[in-house]
């Protein structure tokens, strides 16, 4: 296993310096599930959440939150993301409970790559729609919340495996 990159060899934290890395196209892809009650995604089909929309307002956090990355994880890089694709939509349920799957594409020409950028995405969209939902109903969960592929720079190309 690799070494972690973030201390130096005195154990302090620390920014990689990533200023002698070939600029490569970068894509990360990550998601996130969110499980609620029946009614409470009945409620947010048809849009009568009382804040208002919540799958697009989820989507507008999520590009928002990646665009915010480097502000909320101390030690990444700000990144000039050059696409954001955001997909919510219902997933089969799954023990009693409706099931929204979360999926974030980020896409950059850089150093280092969006892995961080696509899992802080479906991250806030996750928060978000418990924000918007939390009246109707205090159970709902959020996650797993994973990486789901990358491409780009030296450590090349990785794909989870299906679960």
């Amino acid at each position: 296993m690799a070494e972690f990159s973030h201390f130096d060899c005195d154990g302090n934290s620390r920014m990689v310096d990533v200023s002698d890395k070939e600029v490569t196209q970068r894509v990360a892809v990550a998601s996130c599930v969110v499980k609620m009650q029946a009614e409470t995604a009945a409620m947010i089909r048809d849009q009568s959440i009382a804040k208002g929309d919540v799958l697009e307002v989820a989507r507008l956090a999520a590009i928002m939150g990646s665009k915010q990355t480097s502000s909320l994880i101390p030690l990444c890089h700000p990144i000039a993301i050059d696409s954001v694709e955001i997909e919510i939509q219902f997933a089969e349920p799954e023990e009693g409970f409706e099931r929204l799957r979360i999926v974030a594409k980020v896409k950059t020409a850089g150093r280092t790559g969006v892995e961080m950028e696509a899992l802080t995405a479906v991250s806030v969209a996750g928060l978000t729609v418990y924000d918007m939902c939390k009246s109707v109903d205090r159970e709902i969960e959020i996650g797993p919340t994973r990486l789901e592929e990358k491409t780009g720079g030296k450590s090349g190309h990785f794909r989870r495996e299906k679960t």
